[in-house]
């Protein structure tokens, strides 16, 4: 299954893929994924329909591979400065406060698609949420085999929780977007102190 996938979407050059993803992106941005349809991407990026599906399969499959490989930060697990607080601060500085407000509107509109497309829940499940889990849980064991945090500390299981909570409800509570500069003082302010890690 995973080499036909491989194979699938071996056929365009890496360029062309960035530059498929970036246009959908734009699209999802301008329509909402309700609206947005292959038709609309086909014509967009001058490509076929037929060599959109066979290479992603339907939309859900593309848009959510779009914003993967357009997330800020995405390979969490490896940033490695030899603390915790070092890695969450250097995950902070992947994104700029543009991209910030840019992604935290796109979730927004992706969130509420969610609840009517089970197709695009699960892809954004398996394709995002979960390895995202993942990679945190990787930075996590590293300050735990360091010593910084204890490996009972119950706030360990919550740690996503809290840095997606404070990235969504910024906006609600504050009538603000996210910045880098809210998230970097929530990290100091809450998630390290939960982790019983100190920041001075």
């Amino acid at each position: 299954m995973a080499e036909a996938a491989t194979a699938r979407r071996s056929r365009i050059t890496p360029e062309r893929e960035a530059e498929l993803y970036e246009a959908v992106l734009d699209l999802l941005r301008e329509v909402g994924y309700d609206a947005l349809t292959m038709d609309a991407v086909a014509a967009r990026t001058r490509s076929s329909k037929a060599t959109l599906y066979r290479q992603w399969g339907g939309k859900a499959e593309l848009v959510v591979k779009a914003i993967r490989h357009n997330k800020p930060g995405k390979d969490v697990g490896k940033v490695d400065t030899g603390s915790l607080r070092g890695d969450f601060h250097a995950l902070m500085a992947h994104a700029d406060d543009a991209e910030m407000e840019q992604n935290s509107a796109l979730m927004r509109g992706l969130a509420m698609a969610m609840h009517a497309n089970p197709d695009l829940h699960r892809e954004f499940r398996s394709q995002i949420v979960e390895p995202e889990i993942a990679e945190f849980r990787r930075v996590l064991q590293r300050a735990v085999d360091r010593g910084e945090v204890r490996p009972d500390c119950p706030a360990l299981d919550f740690v996503v929780h809290m840095m997606l909570g404070a990235f969504v409800t910024c906006t609600i509570l504050d009538e603000r977007p996210p910045t880098r500069a809210f998230l970097t003082s929530y990290i100091d302010a809450v998630v390290l102190p939960a982790l019983g890690v100190p920041v001075n």
